[in-house]
């Protein structure tokens, strides 16, 4: 009931978001404003954009409804002329390599740019960021039973939208499964912006000493980053995995968001366990227990605070999207002062007035497995 809820209400904001309804007769417009109706949800409401699907289905006919993906090969997922809007993304996949998570790169172009705004392993983007299978369910993403990817972000675009997903592994993919709904209209908002995702990582990190027992890191300038962009638009959060490479808690570092201000962090938290809206190191060496619920979550806890560890951990600002004018930088410490050397790999979403395509260069495929380095 839960589940169901979440996403009833998420299509309604989604919905108000890039105006769907815009279109709709006159007089439910009217009606849609009238506190007299507040009783009647959006949609039992008239709609006038048409819901469409692209998918992996069998074109002759038969049974045979996924994509072979060879090795080195790219596979387009979806095409599709604006304006428009993705509302979701399911893949489901069987592969013979066990780290096809990591090996299959997702990229998402807007309005025909040169360069994707989405980019990223696919395993990253689902919250699955260390290439291990994990059930859980949140507000935007979730992994179910049988292996199964789902993707709730509205993606709208105006001129084009296309997606692919690369085999950058040295084994075939069997059968990559994929269901892509979306929607037409006649037109989209002023202010609809476009969806972003960006793959981030450092393995491992370089840990900073010091010269005596006070550690101080005012300024962020050796913190994990999780983005940089340029424009206007607001952070929706991220998702990371952690592989400790020494005994100890991994999360005593602060987030760090510089808003509109390259020189100093605007926002400034308590610790990562706090970021992700858990506490107490997860229950600590011998207490972690994993978690997930709608707007965070730690869904993997193995080896709590022992070398080659492991934790996944994913923060959605749904309630309170960061906003930025001219510049976002989305920042956290590796440990107290940035003291510890773990692996951090992370994917952090977003939404942008325009298609923002400056992002660093993915790092080759043998680099994103993750390794202990003790």
């Amino acid at each position: 009931m839960t589940q169901h809820k979440g996403r009833r209400s998420f299509f309604q904001r989604v919905a108000g978001a890039v105006g769907l309804a815009a279109a709709a007769p006159a007089a439910a417009q009217a009606q849609a404003g009238n506190d007299d109706y507040k009783f009647l949800p959006a949609y039992a409401r008239a709609m006038s954009y048409r819901s469409l699907k692209q998918s992996s289905h069998d074109r002759t006919g038969g049974n045979r409804d996924f994509f072979n993906i060879p090795a080195g090969a790219t596979q387009e997922l979806f095409q599709s002329n604006g304006p428009g809007v993705i509302t979701h993304i399911w893949f489901t996949i069987a592969a013979r390599s066990r780290m096809h998570l990591k090996e299959l790169v997702l990229r998402i172009w807007w309005d025909g740019k040169d360069k994707p705004s989405v980019e990223t392993p696919v395993g990253d983007f689902f919250g699955l960021n260390l290439g291990d299978y994990v059930l859980y369910q949140s507000e935007y993403l979730a992994c179910s039973p049988g292996r199964s990817l789902n993707c709730y972000f509205s993606m709208p675009f105006r001129k084009s939208a296309r997606m692919t997903v690369t085999n950058e592994g040295k084994e075939d993919v069997n059968a990559f499964y994929s269901n892509i709904d979306y929607l037409t209209c006649n037109s989209l908002p002023a202010d609809a912006m476009y969806f972003h995702a960006q793959y981030r990582q450092k393995a491992p990190h370089a840990a900073v000493t010091y010269p005596g027992p006070q550690k101080l890191n005012p300024d962020g300038k050796m913190n994990h980053v999780y983005m940089e962009t340029r424009g206007r638009g607001h952070l929706m959060g991220v998702t990371i995995g952690v592989q400790l490479n020494a005994d100890g808690w991994m999360g005593e570092g602060d987030d760090m968001i510089f808003v509109d201000d390259e020189s100093k962090p605007t926002i400034i938290g308590t610790g990562s366990e706090d970021y992700f809206l858990g506490s107490w190191n997860f229950g600590g060496r011998e207490g972690a227990v994993p978690f997930g619920h709608s707007q965070y979550g730690a869904p993997q806890i193995m080896m709590a605070e022992r070398t080659g560890g492991r934790y996944c951990c994913y923060r959605w600002h749904g309630d309170n999207p960061v906003v930025f004018n001219r510049y976002l930088k989305h920042t956290m410490e590796h440990g107290h002062a940035n003291d510890r050397a773990d692996n951090f790999y992370s994917c952090c979403y977003w939404y942008q007035s325009g298609p923002y395509t400056d992002f660093p260069a993915l790092p080759p495929m043998d680099q994103r497995l993750p390794k202990s380095r003790v």
